[in-house]
């Protein structure tokens, strides 16, 4: 006899909670990629808790920038670059377009360095030989596999980052300074300070997550047979679930990086270390979590390294997809994760080439973490204009319609274009000071 389905009360609210989960939580888990890790983790090395409160107050405008990203592509069903090929000039989108594919480009190479270089902690093997082997693997992955099947198994693996929130109850803090450090700003106006926190802005609200998760919504929104239409029942359940998912990943996220700068503050810096100069070095701040053990060494950086390896098994596909969703939709051509390779030769085409140009840029003698830190910074340096462009886009009532950006997303969107274009012309200013 058949055991009757449950009910969907009996399902309890945790679990109705989950099934709300999409690509706001898989951008959030991207957004700690191993560029994000290093950074955050240079910055707490560097600066100690002296940046520990960008994270409480990049919160909000990330929110805000995630939420209007994906309510484009929800209500619209089109991808950025899809309608700025509409609605702006053709020098406008391959401005757009070739932003998005160099900045991700460099940071898909910078991943898999990290990558490599977390897999030499493990394994005694030449940097070139992982690199080759770990850039087959995700492009076999990615194109040969289901990616939502993909995505599932690797969010396990991005567990491994709940090592930095147990490690910062383990580590001795003096918690009225770690609070007053989360609350009130601190600034610096060097050239150190300021390069730092463009790359910690940069890893945060980064140009390839703008790409990401308005195209994925669109996906979802195709694959669900759901299609916003003005005033509907179905467009407001549709948005507010988005809405839901977006939050939720980007608070995920967000404490995440809160953790990494603390923990990294409280070992690293507090012992001496104001450098990170190799995946060693940063794996050094979870020793802590493991240090009752006789090899709490070699713990400490298998830890660190599942979490490398999994987010960057991750990114990746989100990087080379977001680029390959931009060229497509610039050009007509098929593109989702979810079509066979024969009828979306140009997308997959795109994904091959950036991550062959990725693997190929470690191998020029840049060093694999300073690469991160250098990723991140270019990135907070591209997301400027890309943010001026969603401003339009999201404020648009011809493209938006009712949907349209109102008075609190404006106001944070354009705060946000504002400190971030802000944080990168100072940095650009103090070169040499």
């Amino acid at each position: 006899m058949e055991t009757p389905n449950p009910s969907p009360r009996k399902k309890g609210k945790i679990w109705r909670f989950f099934t709300l989960m999409g690509p706001g939580l898989t951008t959030g888990a991207a957004d700690d990629d191993p560029s994000g890790i290093a950074t955050y983790s240079q910055t707490g090395a560097q600066f100690g808790y002296g940046q520990l409160w960008t994270a409480l107050y990049m919160l909000p405008f990330m929110m805000a920038v995630q939420e209007a990203c994906a309510r484009i592509g929800l209500v619209t069903g089109k991808g950025i670059a899809a309608l700025v090929k509409t609605h702006y000039s053709k020098t406008v989108l391959f401005s757009v377009v070739s932003l998005v594919v160099i900045a991700n480009t460099i940071n898909i190479g910078a991943d898999i360095g990290a990558m490599a270089a977390a897999v030499q902690l493990l394994i005694p093997a030449p940097f070139v030989v992982i690199t080759l082997v770990l850039t087959t693997i995700i492009l076999v992955l990615e194109i040969y596999t289901n990616y939502r099947t993909y995505a599932g198994i690797l969010k396990w693996l991005a567990l491994a980052l709940l090592a930095y929130p147990i490690t910062v109850f383990i580590v001795h803090q003096d918690w009225s300074v770690v609070w007053k450090a989360s609350v009130i700003p601190h600034i610096e106006f060097s050239f150190a300070f300021l390069f730092i926190i463009t790359g910690v802005l940069g890893t945060t609200i980064s140009p390839y997550m703008f790409f990401w998760e308005t195209s994925q919504e669109v996906e979802e929104s195709d694959q669900s047979g759901h299609k916003v239409s003005d005033g509907s029942a179905v467009g407001r359940v549709l948005i507010s679930r988005m809405r839901i998912d977006n939050n939720t990943g980007m608070i995920v996220s967000e404490v995440t990086t809160w953790c990494i700068i603390l923990v990294a503050a409280a070992v690293l810096h507090q012992s001496g270390v104001k450098d990170i100069n190799t995946a060693a070095d940063a794996a050094k701040a979870l020793e802590p979590l493991v240090h009752t053990f006789p090899n709490a060494g070699f713990l400490s950086k298998l830890i660190f390294s599942i979490g490398i390896i999994g987010l960057g098994l991750l990114a990746v596909p989100v990087l080379s997809g977001s680029a390959a969703y931009a060229v497509s939709e610039a050009f007509n051509w098929n593109a989702s994760l979810n079509l066979k390779p024969r009828r979306a030769r140009g997308f997959y085409g795109v994904i091959i080439v950036a991550t062959l140009l990725g693997l190929i840029i470690n191998f020029v003698g840049i060093d694999p973490v300073k690469a991160l830190v250098y990723a991140a910074v270019l990135n907070g340096v591209a997301a400027v204009p890309l943010l001026f462009l969603i401003i339009k886009i999201s404020r648009n009532e011809k493209i938006m319609g009712e949907y349209k950006s109102k008075a609190l997303s404006s106001s944070l969107l354009w705060v946000t274009f504002v400190a971030m274009g802000a944080a990168a012309v100072a940095m650009f200013f103090t070169i040499g000071h």
